[in-house]
């Protein structure tokens, strides 16, 4: 393991520890965006591993193409005792790739379901690109859709990484974009 991949878990593993109890949704989105936003020490660390782990190569930042370059992801943790049993992944997305640039693109990517819930650090890679979430579109900060929510992941505006934590790293790939969403999102 690359040590920058190391010591972002570490960090993460830090950060999780402060926020363990408390439950993915709005109310712990709204939360993560207001106290671990960019400025915030775990924030700005994140945001140095994970551009210096993309420019520099080193193997670790979202590395497994999902639908070709554009839409990629990697595991760097399951859900370990370090992590609060919550499994670490990278995933990037960049709308613009195949448009030429063309910054109103909107990439979608697989269909999925939280069952126990998602946190997610977005960190737009160029100024303008956003993450969507449960609550709309997220630029630098927080997504957190709570258990039982599910979507697309998509992104507008150009590159953007997601850093998500799964809590028990539960995450589902059958669910359908027809179903009703939790009473609470």
């Amino acid at each position: 393991m690359h040590p920058n991949c190391e010591k972002l878990i570490q960090r993460v593993a830090e950060f999780l520890s402060e926020v363990e109890n408390l439950t993915p949704g709005r109310d712990l989105e709204e939360r993560l965006n207001r106290q671990y936003g960019p400025g915030n020490s775990f924030y700005d660390e994140f945001a140095r591993l994970i551009r210096t782990g993309l420019d520099s190569d080193e193997g670790w930042v979202a590395t497994d193409e999902v639908q070709g370059p554009r839409y990629r992801r990697t595991r760097i943790s399951p859900p370990t005792e370090t992590t609060r049993f919550c499994s670490i992944t990278t995933v990037y997305m960049d709308p613009c790739a195949v448009t030429g640039g063309e910054r109103d693109e909107v990439l979608r990517g697989q269909y999925h379901l939280h069952p126990y819930g998602e946190i997610n650090y977005v960190i737009p890679l160029t100024d303008g690109a956003q993450l969507k979430g449960m609550s709309g579109w997220q630029g630098a900060g927080w997504t957190s859709p709570g258990p039982g929510t599910h979507h697309y992941p998509e992104a507008r505006g150009g590159p953007v990484v997601a850093l998500f934590f799964l809590p028990a790293g539960r995450i589902s790939y059958d669910a359908r974009p027809d179903a009703p969403q939790p009473i609470s999102i």
